[in-house]
């Protein structure tokens, strides 16, 4: 099998939340503790075998999958959980939701993460601080709010985006379409997660899962389950909002050329015949009326000016203008 991989975290936890660090040497608690939490990196060294040592084939599978997406299923005698978080790392975008897959019993909490989840760093701190969840089904239920917590902060910052934007459109400022399409598609990636995540914490909260049973967890779970139903109407009612926005922008643009397009004929309408005038008169044949006359280009020039004026007036009396 080989020495075990290395730990994110580790930790032993009695009822009372306090946790004592441990080692990756077996997934049982130790003696006076209530569950055993052990937090991998999916890239840790020697972690597949160490999980195909110690866990179902079926949850090691599901924990070392490529892509996830939020879901909540019995595997054996225990509930494998995918959930998704926004990425909060720096110089990351928050809508690259990171993946966090949980492996619960009663007794034990394996989780895995491709990249660092802050919601799952604040639950570590807390156990150093001998504040942890007393329960398996607690930390689990802890970590699902903490995820839901910091989405709704990001949905919170999109609607402000949103308002912000909204009054922009509704003040005839000029708002780029990219800006637009930019915010829209980071609410729609947000939703592609935070919708299957809604269905998977109702199913947690509904205690479908073996391990996550514990009345109190349940509870909490029924609450983040609300939260991210919330966050979902939420985001839906941003996108409609912003492909509102949208649409009226652009019929805005539409309106604009069509009026420019609509006076640029009329005045090739007017100027058509004035055109067709001066040209005639500029040929450069013998027999032209006017040639020797000193008055001829005043007489032309008021004639065209004259034809210009009733052109306009026939298309203002005929509505076209």
């Amino acid at each position: 099998m080989g020495r075990a991989p290395e730990l994110i975290c580790g930790y032993d936890v009695d009822d009372a939340g306090r946790a004592q660090a441990t080692a990756a040497d077996a997934p049982r608690p130790g003696a006076g503790s209530s569950y055993r939490w052990l937090h991998f990196d999916a890239g840790a060294e020697g972690l597949e075998p160490w999980l195909r040592a110690h866990l179902p084939d079926p949850a090691v599978d599901a924990l070392l999958q490529a892509e996830t997406r939020p879901r909540c299923a019995n595997l054996a005698d225990g509930a494998m959980i995918n959930l998704r978080g926004v990425n909060l790392n720096p110089g990351a975008n928050p809508e690259d939701m990171v993946s966090l897959r949980i492996w619960a019993t009663g007794v034990l909490v394996v989780t895995v993460r491709l990249r660092k989840i802050w919601a799952v760093d604040a639950l570590r701190q807390k156990a150093e601080d001998g504040r942890a969840p007393g329960s398996a089904a607690g930390l689990v239920a802890a970590m699902a709010e903490g995820l839901t917590r910091r989405i709704e902060e990001v949905a919170l910052e999109l609607e402000d985006r949103t308002d912000a934007l909204e009054e922009q459109v509704l003040g005839g400022e000029a708002v780029p379409l990219a800006l637009l399409a930019e915010t829209r598609h980071t609410v729609i990636k947000l939703r592609r997660f935070v919708n299957p995540q809604r269905e998977a914490l109702d199913a947690l909260a509904a205690g479908a899962a073996e391990g996550v049973t514990a009345p109190d967890a349940l509870l909490s779970l029924r609450e983040t389950a609300n939260r991210s139903a919330r966050n979902v109407e939420a985001l839906d009612a941003l996108r409609e909002r912003l492909m509102a926005m949208q649409d009226h922008l652009e019929a805005q643009r539409a309106h604009t050329m069509g009026t420019n397009a609509y006076l640029l004929s009329v005045v090739a309408a007017i100027f058509l015949p004035l055109g067709f005038l001066t040209g005639l008169f500029g040929v450069n044949v013998g027999g032209m009326p006017g040639v020797e006359s000193d008055v001829a280009f005043w007489v032309l020039s008021v004639v065209s000016a004259g034809l210009g004026v009733v052109l306009y007036v026939v298309f203002k009396l005929s509505k076209w203008l």
